[in-house]
This record gives C-alpha cells, sequence and structure tokens, in this order.
C-alpha cells in the first residue's frame, strides 16, 4: 500500500554547483501548484519548510577538490534526520532540490530507516551525467558531480559516513537512466563500481519500457523498495531549460513521464527526490512545472 501521506522537505543547497540559482528550486516547484496536485491524488500534503543552508558568500569554499564540503555534510545531516524521521512516521519523504548533493542526505536518511528493519532500498537515478566523481577525479570540485560515488562508499568520509556506516546503498540495486554525459577520469569508476547503467544510446534502440522494465527489476532484487533521484538535466534541455549543466539530445517529455508512470505502477516507490532546478536559467517557470508533472506521475497521477 502507499502512504497516504506526503512529507515535503525544502532541500535550498546550492554549495555543490558551479552555477548559482538552484536553491531557489524548491520554491520554483511548490510555485507550481506541488501541494494542490499532489493533494488531487488523495494524498495528505504536509510541508515541513526548508532545511538551513548557509549562504556561499558567509564562508569559503575550502578545498579546491571538494568545495564546501563541511557546509554540505552538515546540510546533508540535517536532511538525513528529518527524512528519516518522516519515514518513521509512515510519511513519503519527498525531497526538493537544490543541488544533487542533497541526495546523500536523502538516501542516507532512507537507508538507515530501512536497516534498522534489516531491509535494503534500491535507487533508481534519473540524470544526464553518473555523479560518480570523488575528490580525485573531480575537474571542478563541485560535490553536485560526487553524490553516488558517496551513496555507494566512495569518497569522502564527511558524505560516504553519515550514520557510521557505508554503504548506504548496494550497487547492484542501484540503476543510472538516461547517462549521456560522463568525465573522463568517471567512466572506468562507473564500469566498476557494478550499478546498473542505461545510457541515452539504449533508450534510443530498446526503448523506454524495456529499459525501465529491467531497472525496476535491478532496483528491487531483493529490497523493500527504491528511492528515485530525478535530476531536471536528465530531461532534453527543449523541455527543461531551467538547470545548470544542461546537456542536448535528452529524455523527451514522453520518455520522463513513462518512466515515472512505470515506477509507480510498480508499486516500490519509497520516497523521491528532484534536483537542479534552477529558475535563473528557466522560462516562465516551466522546468519546475514539469518537475512537479513527473512527481505526480510517479505518485500514481495518470491519464485516465
Amino acid at each position: 500500500m502507499r502512504a497516504s501521506r506526503i512529507a515535503v522537505i525544502g532541500a535550498p543547497l546550492d554549495l555543490g554547483a558551479g552555477r548559482r540559482g538552484v536553491d531557489m528550486g524548491p520554491s520554483a516547484m511548490r510555485v507550481a501548484d506541488l501541494q494542490q496536485r499532489l493533494s488531487g491524488l488523495s494524498y495528505i500534503v504536509e510541508d515541513c519548510g526548508n532545511i538551513q543552508v548557509v549562504q556561499a558568500e558567509s564562508r569559503e569554499p575550502g578545498n579546491p577538490h571538494a568545495r564546501y564540503l563541511p557546509e554540505i555534510a552538515e546540510t546533508c545531516r540535517q536532511l538525513a534526520n528529518l527524512v528519516e524521521k518522516a519515514a518513521g512516521q509512515g510519511k513519503f519523504p519527498l525531497i526538493l532540490g537544490g543541488d544533487h548533493s542533497a541526495a546523500v542526505g536523502t538516501v542516507s536518511g532512507m537507508s538507515r530507516h530501512f536497516r534498522k528493519k534489516k531491509q535494503k532500498i534500491g535507487m533508481i537515478w534519473v540524470d544526464a551525467h553518473a555523479d560518480m566523481n570523488t575528490p580525485e577525479s573531480s575537474i571542478s570540485g563541485n560535490i553536485h558531480g560526487m553524490p553516488l560515488a558517496c551513496l555507494i562508499g566512495r569518497g569522502p568520509n564527511e558524505l560516504t559516513h553519515i550514520f557510521n556506516y557505508a554503504p548506504k546503498v548496494d550497487p547492484q540495486n542501484v540503476v543510472i537512466v538516461g547517462l549521456r554525459n560522463v568525465d573522463q577520469l568517471e567512466r572506468q569508476a562507473v564500469r566498476d563500481s557494478g550499478v546498473h547503467v542505461f545510457t541515452m544510446r539504449d533508450i534510443d534502440e530498446r526503448g523506454m519500457k524495456p529499459v525501465m522494465s529491467d531497472t525496476i527489476r535491478f532496483a528491487m532484487e531483493g529490497a523493500a523498495g527504491f528511492h528515485i533521484s530525478f535530476d531536471m538535466d536528465s530531461v532534453d534541455p527543449q523541455q527543461a531549460p531551467g538547470v545548470g549543466t544542461p546537456v542536448p539530445g535528452g529524455l523527451t517529455y514522453r520518455e520522463a513521464h513513462l518512466a515515472m508512470e512505470m515506477a509507480g505502477d510498480s508499486g516500490g516507490v519509497l520516497s523521491m527526490e528532484v534536483v537542479e532546478v534552477n529558475p535563473v536559467l528557466d522560462v516562465a517557470n516551466r522546468t519546475a512545472d514539469l518537475a512537479v508533472q513527473l512527481i505526480a506521475s510517479a505518485l500514481g497521477k495518470r491519464i485516465l
């Protein structure tokens, strides 16, 4: 049975990104009638507000290979505790980003909740990028390019060992969907990681339906269910212009919806986050509006 209550948590984190503006993403999605649309699906929606995040201007970036690491780690610990609490109350955690660094907090909280029940979770990572850099491989030092590596136990201890254990997710239960832009040094790390990957070529050749069928199967194998981490740059920039790292050739409007509809139909969705909505770069809030539509599709909205 799906949770009847949704806990919306804003994570206006932009310390991990190279371009500013994603800290306004949670507000943009709320403005796009998030609460009304989810209430229309018969959910009880509780908006928990935003976690506190320090402003970049108030701190020095620190380590150039892992910029703002202490501040991001503190934010992720806050978020992890809130997510674990919401899950423990039987609510569906819905996190609004912010840059993708926030996933470390979200997934840590969900992982710990199910670890206490001696269960594990899977994860579907919908993204144009692998996000599997480490401080040793990253060209930019921006931590939003590292969260998936951290969640499978590779990266700075401050992020990998929130709640004092790693990994948070078994790589065999992790699936990247929509990959199309990988850093040179990151390629081998992705190949060696054990995660399942479906690139845009796989989607082009096979179609989204069989790709998502396999994705859900991998994520669910031996797990209580799965978390969806949806980076809006996975969608083609023609449909989602308001992202910090746009890459041509992404998911179409219908491919993105079908992926979320199939995930919702599986009954396995435990939690979800949508990240990297940047209103500064958007057009008439189109990207935030699409983000809310995709959330609704994952949570049960259908054409008929």
